[in-house]
């Protein structure tokens, strides 16, 4: 019988005390929006405003904009569709499946049965007057339901999202409404207190304060017999996936074009020279080649460590950081 192997995982998360690794640079993408906090993908429909962690969110949302439900029924002669594989798996289930689960009616003397149970919680209110217990003491409103949290819930849409920022009158309608006001209104611009740049996220002001670091925290290859070593995760990962595996799997479409990439960050600064429209000003600094860059980090700073680093800190057990020197990883 044959064994499945596990997928190598050459995709590492950068964040401090993080040990996720994946076999897909789009899994380690959407990992790292749960550090961030950030959703990079947004709706582009007009007035709708949400954002997701990956295209395949985003794309399977925009359904709802369009009406467009591209997964029909496996079922000869049942015409229905759906807009996700799950929603087809659950109506086979429940609508073709030899033996269906039925949900009936407990008052006696009925005997009714459905095949859901809110249709079994409808039939008890309208035919056996059995209301739900939660009712919404909103003035007006007769809104009732089956337990707490729902009415909870419900809730909210009286009181709406109140702006927490300190003198700020905005209340959402909607949790969405209110986080497009605080992202347009309240987000927070972070300067580096060494050169003044100015980033909207903190983890990013974090990133970039390595620069102004007297010691510099350098990434070793894994691979045995390479003593190359990176100052950032995503060029040690282009390294081994162009030198160690050879895979070039992010292809330009562009008509006659043809170039290959390990990493989809670098297709997509490809794509510029195809867009000169988006292509943006960039502040003259000296330029290194690609192979320049993947060869390794060479700069002479005395290194602080060769031995094997502390799994806790990343730094040597028996030697401390000295100014201006570099910690292998």
């Amino acid at each position: 019988m044959e064994t499945k192997t596990e997928p190598h995982k050459r995709f590492f998360c950068s964040f401090p005390d993080c040990s996720a690794a994946y076999n897909r640079q789009w899994k380690l993408d959407a990992h790292l929006c749960k550090h961030t906090g950030l959703r990079p993908h947004s709706c582009q429909h007009e007035g709708c405003g949400k954002s997701f962690c990956t295209p395949y969110h985003q794309a399977r949302h925009e359904l709802i904009h369009s009406g467009e439900k591209p997964f029909r029924c496996s079922v000869e002669g049942c015409a229905e569709a759906f807009t996700t594989t799950t929603n087809r798996s659950r109506h086979v289930s429940r609508a073709h499946a030899h033996e269906q689960k039925k949900y009936g009616c407990t008052v006696q003397g009925c005997g009714q049965e459905f095949k859901k149970n809110k249709q079994l919680r409808a039939h008890m209110c309208e035919q056996h007057t059995q209301l739900p217990p939660y009712q919404c003491a909103h003035g007006g409103c007769q809104m009732r339901f089956s337990n707490p949290s729902k009415l909870k819930r419900h809730e909210k849409v009286h009181r709406g999202y109140p702006c927490a920022e300190e003198g700020c009158p905005f209340t959402g309608k909607t949790w969405t409404d209110l986080l497009k006001h605080r992202k347009e209104q309240h987000r927070v611009v972070l300067t580096c207190e060494h050169c003044s740049k100015v980033f909207r996220d903190s983890w990013f002001l974090q990133q970039h304060q390595r620069v102004h670091a007297d010691t510099r925290v350098v990434y070793k290859c894994p691979k045995e017999g390479c003593d190359r070593s990176y100052t950032t995760m995503f060029n040690l990962q282009s390294h081994v996936g162009s030198f160690h595996e050879n895979l070039r799997p992010f292809v330009c479409t562009h008509e006659g074009c043809g170039r290959a990439f390990t990493m989809k960050q670098s297709l997509q600064r490809h794509s510029v020279v195809h867009d000169p429209e988006g292509r943006k000003l960039k502040k003259s600094r000296p330029k290194r080649s690609i192979a320049s860059r993947l060869s390794g980090y060479r700069e002479a700073k005395r290194v602080a460590c060769e031995k094997q680093p502390d799994p806790q800190r990343g730094l040597c057990p028996d030697k401390t950081e000295q100014p201006g020197s570099v910690v292998l990883v």
